[in-house]
């Protein structure tokens, strides 16, 4: 009966030792985030091609739809879950200032809580999902209809 008196006063000790703990752990700031000026000057050497957008859009919908959205309008299924604002890539002032070298960082890094893509994608269709998130804008020229003859 001792015995299991003084195991049951020790966890008891032990879970307040660790509760104690926790309250002192200090909040964690958030981390800037910063892309190195050289990585942010990286041109892309991959050109877009059909081929490679298709190759893009297979790597996009395993690993990027689920939180950017099936059409890239930032509303996929985990962010919304986890309560994240994602971009509108379709919206082209979402892109225009972040060069083709800031978005393969991004993507091959990670970002926050975004996982990088380093290591199980090759550099050259890290490129192309750049190539691919950049098509996926929308077209804002007006059409201007034509005037009968």
């Amino acid at each position: 009966m001792r015995r299991i008196w003084i195991l049951a006063t020790g966890l008891l000790l032990l879970g307040l030792l660790a509760y104690a703990q926790d309250k002192k752990a200090p909040a964690k700031a958030p981390v800037e985030f910063k892309i190195p000026p050289e990585e942010a000057a990286r041109e892309n050497p991959v050109k877009p091609t059909p081929a490679g957008l298709e190759n893009a859009r297979k790597i996009y919908g395993t690993d990027c739809e689920v939180c950017h959205g099936k059409n890239g309008d930032g509303k996929g299924d985990l962010a919304a879950d986890m309560k994240v604002k994602m971009r509108d890539w379709r919206d082209p002032a979402s892109l225009e200032k972040i060069t083709d070298g800031e978005l393969f960082y991004i993507i091959t890094k990670g970002k926050g809580e975004m996982v990088g893509l380093e290591g199980r994608w090759k550099t050259d269709q890290c490129w192309q999902l750049v190539n691919y998130v950049r098509s996926l804008k929308k077209d804002t020229a007006a059409k201007k209809p034509e005037k009968p003859e």
